[in-house]
């Protein structure tokens, strides 16, 4: 396929405007045609649909399909569009349970559909030299900490505090992402603590303790109740120096040595998964991995469950 993708972005949220609908107009691979959501209007006089069922019976012609919607509600939108033999981009997490997001890999391997998983936060500018510099160090302990004002990056999301929302681990497990591309082996669940307040089903705060294979520690600690300046850091001990990546893995400092700084970390986050995905498109192939999600299956399956006070936005 070497004309443009024809795509259609399915899910009008904060996500869909701020960061797929720029990268998609910035792009040369793909040719937004549609979009659909429950709510909200045509982008640019194209045209629009309630539900993806609208879109297929319409006569517009399209290639791929970036599903937006929170994750609930995102494995029969798949189903759908990979029936209809459209490649499909899954904003993350890609689904609400493991055993949805591996169901929609095979549908897609037996219709010989593109699916991809995307981890956006792994296309920070800072994790790939990170992964480089770490390979072949000896790595004695690792930091992540993931504190944010949900009030400010998910006002007025009630979905994200349901049973399928994953509360604190939407942000968390972007640096789950990271941690699974830069790290040298696979890490496990050691122990897990979960605060979910009263009045809500998903959590606000964790507290999570991992391995790997040689007993390497790995520390995360998680909150949505950060006010000020807000944390997205993973701090890695080597015996050649300390590595950190900040600001959601768009900074990156080793050993005391500053990387160059940009004002705009997180511009080429979107821009570098639409490359991806056309990529794999064009070649015939998907991209599922599953780690980061995993993780926090598991998590929610051993972790301690603490009940804390009401959370009111």
């Amino acid at each position: 396929m070497t004309a443009p993708i024809r795509l259609a972005v399915i899910g009008m949220g904060k996500i869909a405007h701020d960061q797929h609908l720029p990268a998609i107009a910035a792009t040369s691979n793909f040719e937004l045609v549609a979009t659909v959501s429950r709510h909200g209007e045509s982008v640019n006089g194209l045209p629009f649909f309630h539900d993806i069922a609208a879109l297929a019976a319409s006569d517009v012609d399209v290639d791929a399909v970036s599903l937006c919607t929170p994750p609930q509600v995102r494995r029969q939108i798949a189903e759908t569009a990979i029936a209809q033999g459209w490649h499909v981009f899954l904003e993350k997490p890609p689904g609400a349970t493991l055993a949805e997001v591996v169901a929609l890999r095979d549908a897609a391997a037996a219709k010989n559909i593109s699916l991809f998983a995307s981890w956006h936060s792994r296309y920070a500018d800072g994790v790939e030299p990170a992964r480089n510099w770490l390979e072949g160090r000896e790595i004695a302990h690792v930091a992540i900490t993931w504190r944010e004002d949900v009030r400010v990056w998910h006002p007025g999301q009630d979905w994200i505090w349901e049973p399928g929302g994953f509360g604190v681990f939407d942000p968390g497990i972007n640096a789950l992402s990271i941690a699974t591309r830069i790290l040298p082996r696979p890490f496990f669940v050691e122990k897990a603590d979960l605060d979910i307040p009263s009045n809500r089903a998903a959590p606000i705060a964790a507290r999570l303790s991992f391995r790997d294979s040689t007993g390497l520690p790995i520390e995360m600690d998680l909150d949505f109740r950060q006010e000020g300046e807000q944390s997205w850091d993973i701090v890695v001990t080597t015996d050649a120096g300390t590595l950190t990546l900040a600001k959601g893995g768009g900074q990156l400092s080793i050993a005391g040595g500053d990387a160059p700084d940009d004002a705009d970390d997180l511009k080429g986050e979107y821009p570098g998964l639409y490359r991806r995905f056309a990529a794999i498109i064009r070649a015939g192939v998907s991209d599922v991995d599953l780690a980061p999600l995993r993780l926090v299956a598991d998590a929610f399956l051993t972790g301690r469950i603490n009940q804390v006070e009401p959370f009111i936005e």
